[in-house]
């Protein structure tokens, strides 16, 4: 039978006659309808209010929102257009790239001092901490700086990080750090002498289309914005949940980050084409794997790549089947990304599990949904060359 049609294939070709093109991949139904009940039974739990889901492989996408956007001071129904608070979603959607854009351009060396471009960050051993190691969480700096005093601004943080003493010797531990990334962002900021905000609309949101992303939303978004912690009888909505970049003024390269499931979408399918969108080029196909592979030293077990996340305490929304290779972020306030180019697919879950406290919590969730999406797809699992060390 297979022979029969490649025959008549042939013979339309012959004759003159377009072929129909083939259709794309489907999911298995099974699977999408498992990824439905775990995200429902998650509510149901009370580990989230709701949450939108986006599964897209070869050009063909799953999307679907859940439960609730809001349940504090009314419930409201969520949606697929909600903006959600992306916390550390900020690190790989804001930070990195910004970055990469200046090291494509010759601005910023991943391997020279962070001092080079920040003068004031000397002293205790943070002179010899390179910005590939403030990408890769092993410049030996602790996760945060203390937000329980009255401080305000980008200025302030960076002078708390500079008195911060090292945990470890850069390049010799990984420990997942906040100030590595708001670090980055105020060394963008100097080099580019533009505001982070601005720089990372004008050089990766606005050319990628990614209209409901950016940093301090404004009014007329509120309520499509998903709340999250409720404080003093209040929730935070429109004002971003984390401390540090609360007390920065709203603009972290580690936090503070606005989007939608659709926005990361657009932004993933540039990932997975090497670089480009629609015709828009963001980077060279090299500086996308230059991100996305293992950049952390072999003797450190956590594997890494330019912010990115490959093998690490932190890889659980990769799930049991995507393979090393593939790579992502998560989120505090509940959400995940995670890609894989070998199989051409990606899964993105954003929630605002902590609404309306912080009891809810996703993490099993997510490590569900990395495998279910994977499952629903024929041939996940292989690794890409050179990415087992």
């Amino acid at each position: 039978m297979r022979g029969s049609v490649f025959i008549f294939a042939l013979w339309l070709a012959a004759a003159g006659c377009a072929t129909r093109p083939v259709p794309p991949a489907t999911f298995r139904p099974e699977k999408l309808a498992a990824m439905d009940a775990a995200i429902l039974g998650a509510i149901a739990s009370n580990w989230c209010p709701g949450g939108v889901l986006w599964l897209e492989h070869n050009g063909t996408a799953y999307h679907k929102a859940y439960g609730a956007r809001a349940l504090v001071p009314a419930r409201e129904p969520m949606t697929e257009d909600t903006i959600f608070d992306a916390a550390s979603l900020t690190k790989v959607v804001a930070t990195t790239p910004a970055v990469m854009r200046l090291v494509e351009r010759g601005q910023i060396q991943l391997d020279m001092p962070v001092l080079t471009y920040l003068p004031e960050f000397t002293g205790g051993g943070r002179e010899q901490i390179t910005v590939r190691q403030l990408l890769t969480h092993t410049s030996g700096l602790p996760p945060d700086i203390e937000t329980k005093s009255d401080w305000y601004g980008q200025a302030e943080a960076v002078s708390k990080a500079c008195a911060e003493k090292l945990q470890s010797p850069p390049g010799t531990a990984f420990k997942y750090s906040d100030i590595n990334f708001f670090l980055l962002g105020e060394i963008v900021q100097r080099i580019s002498g533009t505001p982070l905000e601005v720089f990372v609309q004008q050089e990766i949101f606005q050319p990628l289309k990614m209209t409901d992303t950016g940093f301090l939303p404004t009014t007329e978004k509120c309520s499509r914005i998903a709340p999250t912690e409720v404080v003093a009888g209040h929730p935070w909505r429109g004002t971003v949940h984390d401390p540090t970049a609360r007390h920065m003024g709203g603009v972290a390269g580690h936090a503070g980050l606005f989007t939608t499931a659709a926005d990361l979408a657009r932004y993933a399918r540039m990932l997975l084409d090497g670089g480009e969108l629609a015709g828009v080029r963001l980077f060279k196909s090299e500086t996308v794997k230059l991100m996305t592979c293992v950049q952390t030293p072999p003797k450190i077990a956590a594997r890494r790549g330019l912010g990115w996340d490959i093998n690490s305490p932190f890889s659980g929304p990769r799930g049991e089947i995507f393979p090393i290779g593939s790579y992502g972020h998560t989120g505090w306030t509940g959400g995940s990304l995670w890609i894989d180019p070998f199989s051409k697919t990606f899964v993105i879950f954003l929630s605002n599990r902590n609404h309306p406290t912080e009891a809810g919590s996703v993490i099993a969730l997510r490590h569900t949904l990395g495998t279910l999406a994977a499952e629903a797809i024929e041939g996940c699992g292989g690794a890409l060359p050179g990415q087992g060390r």
